[in-house]
């Protein structure tokens, strides 16, 4: 296993860290017969940053993971989670939470503390709130040792994001197809030049760009002199930039952990030739000929001045058309979009003013496509969907909260 070094802090991170939310699943919940195992065979073969959260497999990742790293595992590892930032109304839930995490990993304390997909707005009511007081208390009495942030939302908001406190790492997503999109590649050489660690999520597209790919894909990958699977190619892509210190990668199978590690003894910076990333980028080219939207993910046309995030609207309306599972995305695009977690930052918020047809590098007739996504995606239960979310998630918070405090005063009888 290769390692790099955290920038601030010196601290030597393995390349491949486990994404701890894609475990397979038995009649609902975690088939902890066969994901144990698999999670303390990666760990012992050098896969030791472990990144979960507050709502992974429905509330159940943390748990697992903790009763994983029993007899003598957390000694092995950095752990990461992440503070669940929709569901916080006071200072106080944030000790609340970081608490009730605690518990559920057995730990005294957290490596490596995110708030979870912040954005624009969500980080300036966590600000509003007092999140940089609580990192700073939970840092100083030890409860955390470093901080971060994982995102999902453009460029600009992700500078001012890094901008706005001493962090150590920021995680985003970003793969062969998303170089462009949301952070994208400005984003990453961004924080690695303030000085933050930077954690990759989604290097396969959720495992997408693993699969048997389509056959103009698969013709050029068979062209290269070297022989190497997809999900090869693609981590090795990412390895290559020596801004990216890390790749999570959600394996669910010995063959998948063997393969990733193999592939991260040898992905050293700048060690791919001109005609691998030649090939690279004729897949990546080959990827974005066959999107209905040809939306590079610029960003040329924003900020929309009706709010509209036109990057993220194509992306997942791309998605669908070229990986199917709709109602995931369906449901992405009505939290993430749809101002469940942040703003409303629709499609059909468009006011086809045009400020963005001139901008557009593509040029993709954007007020036009905006429609086919509003209806592909706001069909008549779209807005049902939204408020259903918006009125469950205070019920949601205080389930979790009550259930959590109920279980605290269990344990300091």
């Amino acid at each position: 296993m290769l390692y790099r070094v955290v920038p601030k802090t010196q601290e030597k991170l393995p390349i491949l860290g486990f994404g701890c939310m894609r475990f397979l699943e038995k009649n609902g919940a975690i088939d902890e017969e066969l994901s144990l195992p698999l999670l303390r065979y990666a760990i012992d073969n050098g896969v030791t940053y472990l990144d979960t959260a507050w709502m992974y497999h429905h509330g159940q990742s943390e748990s697992f993971v903790g009763r994983v790293l029993a007899n003598g595992y957390r000694e092995k590892v950095q752990l990461a989670t992440k503070l669940p930032h929709w569901l916080v109304r006071t200072r106080g839930d944030m000790d609340v939470f970081l608490q009730a995490q605690l518990t559920r990993l057995q730990t005294d304390h957290i490596d490596y503390y995110l708030i979870h997909s912040v954005g624009k707005e969500s980080w300036q009511r966590m600000k509003n709130l007092g999140v940089l007081d609580f990192l700073d208390n939970a840092k100083r009495d030890g409860r955390i040792i470093h901080t971060g942030f994982s995102f999902h939302e453009d460029t600009r908001t992700f500078k001012k994001i890094v901008d706005d406190y001493s962090w150590d790492v920021c995680q985003i997503q970003y793969n062969i197809l998303d170089e462009f999109s949301q952070a994208g590649r400005e984003g990453l050489l961004y924080a690695a030049k303030q000085g933050l660690a930077v954690i990759i999520m989604e290097p396969l597209r959720g495992g997408k760009l693993a699969n048997r790919p389509p056959d103009e894909i698969a013709r050029i990958w068979a062209s290269s002199k070297v022989n190497r699977t997809p999900a090869e190619w693609a981590l090795r892509w990412l390895w290559n930039q020596p801004e990216v210190t890390m790749v999570l990668s959600g394996m669910n199978d010995i063959a998948q952990v063997d393969e990733n590690c193999k592939t991260a003894e040898t992905a050293y910076p700048k060690s791919l030739n001109p005609e691998e990333s030649a090939t690279i980028a004729d897949v990546a080219k080959t990827w974005r000929s066959l999107m209905k939207v040809p939306c590079t993910g610029c960003q040329y046309c924003m900020p929309c001045p009706f709010g509209v995030n036109i990057p993220s609207c194509f992306e997942m309306y791309n998605n669908v058309h070229m990986f199917g599972d709709g109602w995931r995305t369906n449901a992405v695009y009505a939290i993430r979009l749809g101002g469940v977690m942040s703003g409303v930052s629709v499609a059909s918020a468009c006011a086809e003013c045009g400020s963005c047809l001139s901008s557009c590098p593509q040029g993709i007739d954007i007020p036009n496509r905006l429609k086919d996504v509003s209806s592909r995606f706001e069909g008549p239960f779209f807005h049902i969907l939204v408020m259903g979310a918006k009125f469950a998630l205070p019920f949601i918070r205080w389930y979790e909260l009550f259930k959590n405090r109920k279980l605290f005063r269990i344990l300091h009888r």
